[in-house]
């Protein structure tokens, strides 16, 4: 009997957990298919002369219980030899103990890291989430910190009744007032349009159940909440400890590839898929291009699994999608977004006692620089860096493919990001000892265009029996990894038992409340 086979598009988490998936629990052959030479599509990490990019930042938490274990049963977690650290899952505790640093293992492992995540605003630094304290008053002055109250009380008894766009969605959770010092210059950096002309269904996606009495509430109760990794009842903007692998997050992926290969699942990396053979609500083959030498080849299956584009696998159906089909997929938006990674002797601006700054990442809340997120890779694991005497840090940049920023050079790009972090008064100049540019198209997809309408496109590939799309991209979802996981393991289930509806699969993004808020 023929064994059979899935054919995945794209080997990034979505891809990669469908793949591992199969291999635990069926007897269907998997063959992922990646265009680019490393794996883990946004959640890679990317080597520079053994310094190491986390693009966008990759937080390893979870407020599904399935994905925490599937993760830990990848990476385990280490501690110091002689500590315990108590992670909260499935509604039962484990003990975690010190692993054994001299084992060659040890390397496979997750670290347990600490969350800090400011805003510059007035060139000053504030709490992320709000703390409502001394400092912030000084910080903002007592003027605004009125008009801040005032602003909130009003919009608790005259609420936006009906939230139409992602500007109702802010002022409704935190007040006008709060909403232009912390949140709008900020959300208009990454999407690039106003507030005003983006749908409230990104906030409902992303920020659902924050507020100002959440964020308060949470502050009170912080010195009496044991220290562990609980996290089913905490806004996971108000999460403090995460897990991270040692490596970064592509070092999750990574060993999933290889875990994938052992168990006799195949990964053809830098192979392109150009086309796809679909006729009568079925898919027989797709055809793959090597990007390097041009070789096409057939590629026969039973079941597709798609995370590419959605915008890219409609246009290249060998029968063609309806014309009203077409003109959706055609008017989706992306987002896309560039890393200047910035090798430093110093910084100019100090934590306490004169060390790094203690921060994962800042938000930049200033209108008169381009860079709209820092991170700090020091923090995130000191293996993120060759030279701990260094530091390592990468500019988020939030541009669309073939704009003025995208078509820079990257000596002119890194010039331009020296300029705005020794105009912000985080750097001097001299101190820069090397730099890199990373570009990464289609890292968002927006809710603009024709997105309202992309119901027309899900009702015409849920016709597609043995079609199944996962994952940011493949859905067309702004989502993190975890839901991306859980999209490829509910098709995994499908497929295994038989279920040819794929509303589980759409369902799984309104049924989570797991989402960063300002990732």
């Amino acid at each position: 009997m023929e064994k059979k086979k899935a054919i995945i598009i794209g080997g990034g988490p979505g891809g990669l957990t469908a793949a591992y998936e199969f291999l635990l629990h069926s007897n269907i052959h998997p063959i992922v298919i990646e265009q680019n030479n490393i794996l883990g599509g946004i959640s890679q990490t990317i080597d520079y002369k053994g310094n190491k990019i986390d693009i966008g930042g990759h937080r390893f938490f979870s407020k599904s219980d399935r994905v925490m274990q599937w993760w830990l049963n990848i990476l385990p977690v280490e501690t110091n030899k002689n500590e315990t650290i108590e992670i909260s899952f499935q509604n039962k505790t484990k003990n975690v103990s010190g692993s054994n640093n001299s084992s060659s293992a040890s390397d496979n492992v997750m670290l347990v890291r600490n969350r800090l995540s400011r805003i510059l605003f007035l060139r000053k630094l504030f709490d992320y989430p709000l703390s409502l304290n001394l400092k912030t008053i000084g910080q903002l002055g007592v003027f605004r910190i009125l008009r801040i109250g005032f602003s909130y009380t009003r919009v608790k008894i005259f609420p936006i009744k009906k939230e139409k766009t992602l500007e109702d969605f802010f002022i409704n959770r935190f007040g006008r007032e709060l909403y232009h010092t912390f949140f709008k210059d900020y959300t208009e950096k990454v999407w690039g349009q106003s507030c005003k002309d983006l749908d409230a269904s990104w906030g409902a996606q992303r920020i659902k159940g924050l507020s100002i009495s959440k964020a308060v509430f949470h502050a009170i109760k912080a010195p009496f909440r044991k220290d562990n990794l609980a996290q089913k009842k905490i806004e996971t903007s108000l999460i403090e400890r995460f897990l991270y692998p040692k490596f970064g997050p592509g070092q999750m992926w990574q060993r999933v590839g290889e875990l994938v290969e052992e168990k006799g699942g195949v990964i053809l990396k830098n192979k392109k898929v150009i086309s796809i053979q679909n006729k009568d609500a079925e898919i027989s083959s797709v055809t793959i291009k090597d990007v390097i030498t041009g070789v096409e080849e057939v590629l026969e299956g039973h079941y597709f699994i798609s995370t590419m584009p959605v915008k890219e696998l409609i246009g290249i159906f060998a029968v063609d999608a309806p014309l009203e089909v077409k003109k959706v997929s055609a008017g989706l938006i992306y987002r896309d977004f560039m890393t200047v990674g910035l090798l430093l002797n110093k910084l100019k601006i100090k934590g306490k006692e004169g060390s790094i700054l203690p921060d994962t990442w800042i938000y930049v809340q200033e209108r008169d620089v381009k860079v709209g997120r820092i991170q700090f890779f020091n923090n995130w694991s000191p293996f993120m860096v060759k030279d701990p005497t260094k530091v390592w840090i990468g500019l988020e940049y939030f541009v669309n493919e073939g704009d003025e920023l995208w078509e820079m050079s990257d000596h002119d790009m890194v010039n331009l990001a020296l300029e705005e972090m020794v105009k912000i008064g985080f750097v001097d100049r001299e101190d820069c000892i090397d730099s890199v540019v990373i570009r990464m198209p289609k890292a968002y997809p927006a809710y603009t265009g024709t997105y309202e309408n992309f119901d027309t496109i899900r009702s015409y590939t849920d016709m597609i029996e043995n079609l199944f799309l996962v994952g940011r991209n493949g859905m067309h979802r702004y989502n993190n990894q975890d839901h991306s996981m859980l999209t490829a393991m509910v098709s995994v289930e499908n497929i295994i038992n038989g279920v040819t509806s794929k509303s589980n699969i759409w369902a799984i993004n309104t049924e989570q409340e797991y989402h960063e808020d300002k990732q």
